[in-house]
């Protein structure tokens, strides 16, 4: 995943440069970028943390100033997995889109999913506030009541009822052991 968020910044905002080396950096990626024979620092800032927030009585969610700037002056939400919503840049939802699409019409399951997915997906304008506004069919689907956690994913946010998310949390702490034994066999930890 992090391989097309890097191309896709490469060609959208660095294609003129002529050498770019990647390292992490605690927190962030850093990329440095040499333009005129010094080299500069180009930050890709990871969607990480969980924060509690209110939504207002017009559907207005406040993101956290701290993923901001990395989400732009709109993003993509869509219905999410277990009842929560994704909120997707615009470059990773190009992304994701574009695998999604690709899959096919010919099978049930890429079609049901693409339904899901790609038919609740909204562009919304992020205010100079940092607010969006969350889609009624959306608010409805995932039963956000006024007070909401955004979980930061890395790629994505995912957006929840507090109720629900503390439920899910729950259930996720209990089997995070066997989860992690899991991954491993996959390589992944």
């Amino acid at each position: 995943m992090f391989s097309n968020q890097l191309f896709v910044l490469i060609k959208e905002k660095l294609w003129s440069l002529s050498t770019v080396f990647l390292f992490h950096n605690t927190v962030k990626w850093v990329i440095m970028v040499e333009g005129g024979g010094k080299w500069e620092p180009y930050q890709i800032d990871m969607l990480i943390g969980q924060y509690n927030h209110e939504i207002d009585s017009k559907k207005r969610l406040t993101l956290p100033s701290k993923w901001r700037k990395c989400l732009g002056e709109k993003v993509i939400v869509t219905s999410g997995l277990d009842k929560s919503l994704f909120l997707f840049t615009q470059s990773e939802w190009q992304i994701i889109a574009t695998k999604l699409s690709s899959a096919g019409f010919g099978n049930n399951g890429s079609r049901s999913f693409s339904r899901f997915f790609l038919s609740n997906a909204f562009e919304v304008d992020v205010d100079k506030q940092g607010r969006i506004v969350i889609p009624e069919t959306l608010a409805i689907y995932s039963n956000l009541s006024s007070t909401v956690v955004l979980a930061g994913m890395y790629n994505r946010i995912e957006i929840w009822d507090e109720k629900a998310w503390k439920i899910c949390l729950s259930k996720s702490e209990n089997t995070a052991d066997s989860l992690a034994e899991d991954l491993s066999k996959l390589g992944v930890l």
